[in-house]
């Protein structure tokens, strides 16, 4: 086990080592699990915590734990909300995110790795798909930008080629196409396991 990660589950199995639910260190010093990660591991200060933003804190316990962004921000989104939890989303990521968490973690693990061309190319597809759903109505709207729709329907295709990767059994039962995956440069599941054994 990565020793940062040894670290946390330990602190986590003590009765004072609890993570605080909600922001990464409260007025008191209460630490959530991404905030008691950026502590222990990273060394940051009381103060760094306040002063941090999100997307940074998740990058950065990403970094220390040697985990994808994506499996920060369940780290954080989780924290202690189930048993077992929060140490279950590093040791045992399965409990959370069902059967096929192996696929799902080396998905974010690719997510990580794209290059700016590669991002470019999934939010024009996403955004693609955004202006067809939206409609005529929604293109007409003054002040929203086009760019920005597109960056943000990348994300939440992200999301969506992750549900469907939990749900890729469902999907081929139905005889659903995989509609999101290939936005990111796979066909299938399977795919993503393929590219991650050439790693």
């Amino acid at each position: 086990m990565n020793p940062a990660i040894e670290t946390l589950v330990t602190r986590w199995a003590e009765p004072e080592g609890i993570p605080f639910k909600g922001r990464l260190i409260s007025d008191d010093g209460c630490m959530c699990a991404q905030g008691q990660a950026l502590h222990y591991v990273g060394g940051w200060s009381p103060e760094r915590l306040r002063d941090v933003g999100q997307a940074e804190a998740d990058r950065e316990t990403a970094r220390l734990l040697n985990i994808s962004v994506a499996h920060a921000v369940l780290l954080r989104q989780v924290n202690d909300s189930r048993p077992g939890a929060p140490s279950i989303v590093l040791t045992d990521p399965a409990q959370v995110l069902g059967d096929q968490a192996e696929t799902v973690l080396a998905f974010w693990r690719h997510l990580d790795r794209m290059t700016e061309e590669q991002w470019d190319a999934a939010v024009a597809a996403a955004g693609d798909a955004a202006w067809v759903a939206a409609g005529d109505a929604a293109r007409a709207a003054a002040g929203v930008a086009a760019g920005d729709a597109a960056r943000a329907a990348a994300g939440v295709a992200a999301g969506d080629a992750t549900n469907e990767i939990q749900g890729a059994r469902v999907l081929r039962e139905r005889g659903q196409p995989f509609t999101f995956l290939p936005m990111f440069g796979f066909a299938d599941p399977e795919a993503v396991l393929a590219k991650e054994a050439d790693q």
